[in-house]
């Protein structure tokens, strides 16, 4: 009895080191980003064309990390009118096929991008052979024609649409109700507006009205979505939610999430500006995406915290502070506020359906050439050799 009952406690010894041994060699261990997540919200990445039509070392790396870290796609540019549709009734989709059949591949939720944008849209959907504005009946009958097309195509292939892309802009102006400044100038005060896009003179402001009524008709499963970037700014939030969310809800038209372009910074926006935007969304009855996460760690060139793909300043070298390599200290910096971010996400996660970083590697970021040509930067998630950053064991863990 006295032998039985020290084998046994022998063995219940050997059992607990074992699992404290497990414990120890799984708390070591990191989750994948998709599965870190998958009780709060989709964590998507865009791709680009060097990735889903190029054949290289480069692209097998990449396209390795979306398949195994990531649940959602976007298309950089695959997707974008001028993509699909460079001339009139002359559609070239066999690139966009290729992008969604590799995302079913890999069980990936697709994101189209996007199908109304002022910007990568030729002019023949707003004018004539000479350069004459297009009526308002020609203008609505592109969009239809093209919104029709695109969505029915990839009904049931893509869940998500950016039906509209950056309608709003944001300017200063004079504010008679304060003092003027102590040389004599009015104050000025932030006021936004809708863009004066071809869109917006051609058709008028029920474009966007337009745009989603021909979204809905022509998937009614798909999840239509504004998207805008500046979406921390509360004069632009509260214009959105006055302006198009809110009516376009009123006239039961299909307007399901607001994209929020997380083009952030190190210095802005404040977490706060960020909760509070989604908190104001959220009570609009939308649903809110991160659409486009990067976080700069270089300085804000002249102050520039917009994402208006025209805007290009001149190159100094204090605004390139990192060319050579980047500081460890600055990269702890930035996984600690990519933290604070996801935070925020978390707290709010029966609001928010998706994030989605602009890019999967800090060589192929859009940030290394904006607003300044010639930067190098480190926005994202993994460095130029596809190695994970300390933004991502941040998230990860």
């Amino acid at each position: 009895m006295k032998f039985r009952m020290l084998k046994w406690r022998r063995s219940a010894l050997l059992l607990m080191f074992f699992a404290l041994f497990l414990c120890a060699a799984l708390a070591g261990q990191e989750t994948l980003l998709k599965d870190a997540y998958k009780d709060q919200f989709l964590i998507g990445a865009a791709v680009g064309e060097r990735y889903v039509l190029q054949s290289s070392d480069q692209a097998e790396k990449a396209l390795h990390l979306l398949e195994k870290e990531f649940n959602c796609v976007t298309s950089e540019n695959l997707m974008k009118p001028a993509s699909l549709q460079p001339e009139r009734g002359r559609f070239t989709f066999d690139q966009a096929d290729r992008f969604v059949k590799m995302a079913k591949q890999m069980d990936l939720a697709v994101v189209g991008h996007v199908l109304v944008w002022h910007s990568q849209t030729p002019r023949w959907f707003f004018e004539d052979a000479s350069g004459k504005p297009l009526s308002r009946d020609e203008g609505i009958e592109n969009l239809r024609d093209h919104i029709r097309k695109v969505v029915k195509r990839y009904k049931g292939h893509v869940k998500y649409w950016d039906v509209v892309n950056e309608a709003v802009d944001v300017r200063m102006v004079d504010d008679p109700d304060q003092p003027p400044n102590p040389d004599g100038t009015p104050r000025k005060k932030p006021e936004a507006f809708f863009r004066d896009s071809p869109w917006l003179r051609v058709v008028g402001e029920d474009y966007i009205e337009l745009a989603f009524r021909f979204a809905h008709e022509a998937d009614p499963k798909a999840i239509l979505i504004y998207n805008d970037y500046g979406m921390t700014d509360p004069v632009k939030v509260d214009f959105v939610i006055r302006n198009i969310v809110r009516p376009l809800k009123k006239k039961g038209v299909h307007i399901d999430a607001v994209g929020m372009q997380g083009h952030w910074h190190m210095e802005s926006p404040g977490l706060d500006e960020i909760e509070e935007s989604i908190e104001k969304l959220a009570a609009a009855k939308v649903k809110v995406h991160i659409t486009e996460l990067d976080l700069s760690v270089l300085p804000m060139a002249y102050g520039y915290t917009g994402a208006d793909i025209n805007t290009r300043y001149e190159l100094q070298d204090e605004l390139n502070p990192y060319k050579e390599g980047i500081p460890q200290e600055v990269l702890e910096q930035q996984a600690a506020r990519y933290r604070a971010f996801f935070d925020i996400f978390r707290s709010h996660r029966r609001d928010i359906e998706r994030v989605t970083f602009w890019g999967i590697c800090d060589e192929d970021s859009w940030k290394n050439g904006f607003p300044v040509r010639g930067r190098t930067d480190y926005p994202l998630l993994f460095d130029r050799n596809y190695q994970p950053k300390p933004a991502y064991h941040a998230l990860a863990r």
